[in-house]
């Protein structure tokens, strides 16, 4: 710990002219006086260590010392690739790595270069969650993205509903979507397969859903799950859902047939592991101590083509009713903010031609009578539902309830 400590000091002396005793402690977080201890073992080591004393005194290294302790440590190297998602990186537990991998970075740089982290951080800065919504980091995370960079298998244990399930799995990747963690996996052949309760224990029996129904089950009962990659109104489910849930829970094997290798993956969310171990020959879903057998990675397996796919066919399979709209020219301007927008461009790239009074009439596609009710009526008097009956009648009776409530 202490010489982690001690090559950091010299990284940070190295990329500055000079620091005070304050400021680095800051940067290792520990005393002044652990600092004027560790500038004295530099020292005794024989690293030129200068010690300056009055109000603009500081240690800095003398006569252009340089280190060459500044080559990259593999996880280091991998997380600066990630350098510029923080809070993702310290959801995953690396901001430790990608901390000294920036530092061995600046140390490395021309004397006229090492303002380029700051100036860098100065003028870009990415918020990744979406807004209204306060991010969450799963507790199981770290545990999760361990195994994903090591190619272990794991034996998680899955909330589905009001119940659990334990799979042994093959963790692909990780994608953070809208604030939500999810993996990327493919379940181990002859894993473990089976129930668990809501107290957790062993696996069990074989479970009743069967193949394709493992993950992304909405965690409330509801029907879509849908809120990450939708927009516009919403059916059941809970907020921040993604793509595992339609094709799950309908029994299709997910992801089959996909780009990049997607045969036989699925997606998990991560917030619903409720515990996660080693798998392989080395434990259960435990959550105890070991590391799981590693796995032959499918080199094959293109994880941005697979979470575009699977995305997209989200998207797809939530807009299973179509209903027939006229649209003011204005209501053409506002239907993509006020429906998902796959479906708005699929009507509005079939609209026929406008009639006299610059109205076009479109097919779009909806999730349900029920979400198109939401969003039909939020575009007011600028559309206006032919088909089906019961949606027009519905809105027609929403219409005259507003007349009656303005005095109309």
């Amino acid at each position: 710990m202490r010489a982690a400590r001690l090559i950091r000091m010299v990284l940070l002396l190295q990329s500055r002219p000079s620091m005070t005793a304050a400021e680095l402690a800051r940067e290792l977080e520990v005393s002044e006086r652990t600092v004027t201890r560790d500038a004295q073992a530099l020292s005794e080591a024989g690293v030129p260590v200068y010690a300056e004393r009055g109000r603009t005194g500081g240690y800095r290294l003398v006569g252009g010392y340089r280190t060459r302790l500044t080559g990259l440590a593999r996880g280091e190297a991998e997380a600066l690739f990630l350098s510029g998602v923080p809070g993702a990186l310290r959801d995953m537990g690396l901001e430790d790595a990608a901390s000294a991998a920036r530092l061995k970075v600046s140390a490395a740089l021309l004397p006229s270069l090492r303002d380029a982290p700051r100036t860098a951080a100065q003028r870009f800065h990415l918020d990744a969650p979406g807004w209204f919504r306060e991010p969450r980091t799963p507790p199981l995370l770290p545990a999760v993205a361990e195994a994903v960079w090591d190619d272990r298998r794991i034996a998680a244990r899955y909330r589905r509903g009001d119940r659990e399930v334990v799979r042994e799995l093959e963790p692909y990747g990780l994608v953070l979507k809208a604030g939500v963690w999810y993996l990327c996996a493919r379940a181990a052949e002859g894993g473990a397969s089976g129930a668990a309760g809501p107290g957790g224990g062993a696996p069990g029996a074989a479970d009743p859903a069967g193949g394709g129904q493992d993950a992304g089950v909405p965690p409330d009962g509801g029907a879509d799950d849908r809120g990450s990659l939708g927009g516009g109104a919403s059916g059941g489910g809970a907020p921040g859902g993604g793509p595992e849930g339609r094709e799950a829970a309908e029994g299709r094997a997910p992801g089959a047939g996909a780009p990049g290798g997607g045969g036989g993956f699925r997606v998990y969310r991560i917030d619903r592991f409720t515990a996660v171990g080693p798998g392989g020959e080395d434990g259960g879903a435990g959550g105890g101590a070991g590391r799981g057998g590693r796995f032959a990675r499918d080199e094959g397996f293109d994880l941005p083509a697979f979470w575009a796919e699977r995305a997209a066919g989200f998207a797809r399979s939530l807009l299973r009713t179509r209903i027939v709209v006229r649209l003011s020219p204005q209501g053409v301007r506002a239907l993509p903010h006020a429906v998902d927008a796959p479906a708005a461009r699929e009507a509005l790239e079939g609209a026929g031609p406008p009639d006299a009074a610059g109205w076009v009439t479109v097919t779009l596609p909806v999730e349900s009578e029920e979400v198109a009710h939401a969003q039909v009526r939020g575009l007011g008097p600028e559309a206006e539902v032919l088909e089906p009956g019961p949606l027009r009648e519905r809105l027609a009776r929403d219409a005259r309830r507003i007349a009656d409530l303005y005095g109309g």
